[in-house]
């Protein structure tokens, strides 16, 4: 039996890249002509002309607040009796009823569609590297109610020839009493419940032996847990991914990052601008679906990652990052103004000389100090005060500015730092 889901994970990666890149200028074509909003966002653009990754890096980054304001404005008071794919999708959804055979709804509430197309979150290539095999039975522990998550699972296990038994969350002593008697070979869910499961079992006395693997998601995973699972005899393995997007990386036996999935394009950019960041920065994640239901074209994840270097030792052939580093949003409310990442972008583009900057604020509360950190090819004479100037145009605020050698800025993907004091 292969250890890989397709022959797709093992392509050579300039295949893949021209794959992905003939694919694009239609997907992006197909978006605008039936998404209303995907037209707005990329308004004035020839989506044929979108044949490379430096033309997709052109397009405007959506944001998820913009796909929430746009939902919300579909069904605001005075929005007319728009068409169900406008007033519930907020124009974003090619399907409507019928053609979806759910809809969720995850915080905000944003609204997602699934289609009837086999394995549609994709996560189905996360479940076979974790070892989920066809003629097991998968315990899926995740929510069935508003969020897609149970979905995501339970399609993706159905793709790769699993029977699914629907666990969802709480009531524990009968999860408990439900795997033992089913005696699933592996469980899909959040890695805190199935610590939880497993404890509650021990207390109650019964043996859960069956189960020897394990796709976790929605929560870190630390080491200190896998280990922890390690040693009761479950391969705990992670993926990551999210509502509006379905699976973006997952975890292989190699143990060394998350391998990206086949039908979408990543990129990494600089927090508060869609700039690609080089490989090995840490920057947000931007993905661009390839999904024919629910076009998104360079959506801002939000999260923090990085691209690693060179191949997965598990034999699979596409681009690795380390998993979430944390969040892309440090907007930093200053002397009572808010700073927002693209406010030091814009600062940064003003000054040629510039490669990096982090604005860092300090001192105790009530009495914030600003320093914007900058490392420069060049240091002239009075660029300083010339930035400084740029930092009181584009934030109303007075920051000092201190000029660092290449490689002294963290390579977090942090462009503002709250170093305040609140004891």
């Amino acid at each position: 039996m292969s250890e890989y889901f397709d022959a797709l994970e093992t392509r050579d990666p300039e295949r893949r890249e021209r794959d992905l890149m003939a694919a694009l200028p239609g997907a992006v074509a197909r978006a605008v002509s039936s998404a209303p909003a995907v037209a707005r966002q990329l308004q004035g653009v020839d989506p044929w002309a979108v044949r490379g990754r430096e033309a997709l890096a052109q397009l405007p980054v959506l944001r998820k607040h913009e796909l929430l304001e746009a939902q919300q404005s579909a069904r605001a008071p005075g929005a007319g009796a728009a068409p169900t794919l406008q007033r519930v999708f907020g124009g974003f959804s090619t399907i409507g009823w019928g053609q979806s055979l759910r809809v969720f709804a995850s915080p905000g509430p944003i609204y997602e569609p699934e289609s009837a197309r086999p394995d549609y979150w994709r996560f189905a290539r996360a479940l076979y590297a974790a070892g989920f095999r066809a003629g097991e039975l998968a315990y899926n522990c995740f929510s069935y109610h508003f969020t897609p998550a149970g979905s995501m699972m339970e399609t993706a296990a159905h793709a790769v020839g699993c029977t699914v038994f629907p666990g969802g969350t709480g009531q524990t002593e009968q999860q408990v009493r439900a795997m033992h008697d089913l005696a699933p070979s592996g469980y899909t869910g959040t890695p805190s419940f199935l610590k939880i499961i497993l404890e509650k079992a021990d207390e109650m006395g019964v043996p859960l032996l069956s189960v020897r693997r394990a796709l976790v998601s929605g929560e870190a995973f630390p080491p200190s847990l896998r280990d922890w699972l390690r040693a009761r005899g479950i391969d705990g393995y992670q993926a990551y991914g999210s509502a509006d997007l379905g699976m973006i990386a997952f975890e292989t036996p190699a143990r060394e990052g998350l391998v990206l999935g086949e039908d979408i394009l990543v990129e990494i950019v600089r927090p508060g601008t869609g700039i690609p960041v080089p490989d090995g920065e840490v920057g947000e994640v931007v993905v661009t679906t390839l999904n024919p239901d629910y076009p998104l074209v360079r959506f801002g994840t939000g999260d923090l990652s990085a691209v690693l270097p060179g191949r997965s030792p598990c034999g699979r052939t596409n681009t690795r990052i380390k998993g979430w580093m944390g969040r892309a949003d440090q907007t930093t409310k200053v002397r009572g103004l808010f700073v927002h990442p693209p406010q030091v972008a814009d600062i940064v583009s003003r000054h040629p000389e510039i490669r990096r900057a982090r604005l860092v604020v300090s001192g105790a509360a009530g009495s914030d100090v600003l320093h914007l950190r900058v490392e420069a090819d060049a240091w002239p004479p009075g660029l300083a005060e010339k930035i400084a100037g740029s930092v009181r145009d584009v934030t109303k605020l007075r920051a000092e500015v201190e000029h660092v050698r290449q490689g002294d800025l963290p390579n977090d993907g942090k462009v503002i730092e709250d170093a305040r004091s609140y004891e």
